[in-house]
């Protein structure tokens, strides 16, 4: 099969609604490397870049109350900085560049996803799927 590892995707197939940032940006702890009080951060399989993590809010109005916040894990050799909040708006907004989704079976044996990005930043005014800014007439 063609398909192995992680799947690439697009940040709108993934939040189409969009998504706000809801935690700070934290460093992953590698379990098995970590001992006796000594904090080891895990490093991707693949990339063996450092992997820190951030929860965000799906803006999606349609996905249950208690599916709504996820952890996205973001691989990079520096801790990302969370782009600047936007005034009047409760909670930060975000999008990722380079993301990926691998499935897996979480402990209640439903499918889940592990979403990896390569990148965090400030959303977009226009692009696919979102109006661009309309010009106005200089008469």
């Amino acid at each position: 099969m063609a398909l192995q590892g992680p799947i690439p995707v697009t940040f709108d197939m993934v939040f189409p609604h969009g998504c706000y940032i809801v935690g700070e940006v934290e460093p992953v702890k590698d379990f098995d490397a970590s001992t006796n009080g000594r904090f080891v951060q895990a490093r991707d399989k693949q990339t063996s870049e450092l992997v820190w993590q951030v929860s965000v809010m799906d803006a999606d109005p349609t996905v249950k109350a208690a599916q709504k916040t996820v952890s996205v894990k973001i691989l990079s050799p520096v801790q990302p900085v969370a782009p600047a909040p936007m005034p009047g708006l409760p909670f930060t907004p975000v999008e990722f560049n380079h993301v990926t989704a691998t499935p897996y079976v979480n402990g209640s044996g439903r499918l889940a996803y592990s979403i990896k990005v390569r990148e965090m930043r400030a959303p977009r005014t226009a692009g696919p799927g979102k109006p661009a800014p309309v010009a106005k007439d200089a008469a």
